[in-house]
């Protein structure tokens, strides 16, 4: 045990410090993603989606560093990533609307402006009567990670892109009110 700390004793503390190092990220990117979520009142359902996408980007950059720390041949390391980027990005180019939508969800996670329960109008001809405004309209149900569930105004469910919500024009039309449980115009203004 003792030559193998004496001949591992450089990798065992890069590996450590590695380890810190990411645990104090994880916790230091979890307080801001969480501190966000309350400053601007989020679903916590989503607050958890976005927390586990941060768990996720962490792991493979400490995996790919302990690769390295471990003095994984370049060579093969090479061979390895290119057959594992080509079937990848093979199955990415097929999925490529799967994670533009998740990037999606991420940017509406933390800079959309809308919120559960907010009434809004989407400007896509395809969704709804373009003579009709009133028909355009949707009380946002839901965010997550792929779609948004829009209730139009005679109880038919819609599930919407997240990336055509950054595409489409959105107006916000009535803000949520919880302590009254009602969706009013008067509330926008004095929001603003």
């Amino acid at each position: 045990m003792e030559h193998f700390f004496s001949t591992y004793h450089s990798e065992l503390l890069w590996t450590s410090i590695t380890m810190a190092v990411a645990f104090l990220l994880k916790y230091g990117f979890s307080k801001a993603a969480r501190r966000v979520a309350k400053l601007r009142d989020f679903n916590p359902i989503r607050t958890d989606l976005i927390l586990k996408y941060i768990s996720i980007a962490l792991t493979l950059t400490v995996f790919a560093l302990l690769t390295l720390i471990w003095g994984v041949d370049f060579r093969d390391l090479g061979i390895l990533l290119s057959s594992v980027f080509a079937v990848l990005g093979v199955a990415l180019f097929a999925q490529w609307s799967i994670l533009s939508n998740i990037t999606a969800g991420v940017i509406i996670f933390f800079s959309y402006p809308f919120k559960i329960g907010n009434t809004v109008r989407i400007m896509d001809k395809e969704i709804g009567d373009a003579e009709n405004d009133e028909d355009n309209t949707f009380v946002i149900e839901d965010i997550k990670a792929f779609h948004l569930y829009l209730r139009k105004r005679n109880g038919e469910m819609l599930t919407y892109p997240n990336n055509m919500v950054l595409q489409k024009g959105v107006a916000l039309v009535s803000v949520y009110n919880q302590q009254s449980n009602d969706s009013s115009p008067v509330e926008l203004i004095e929001k603003e």
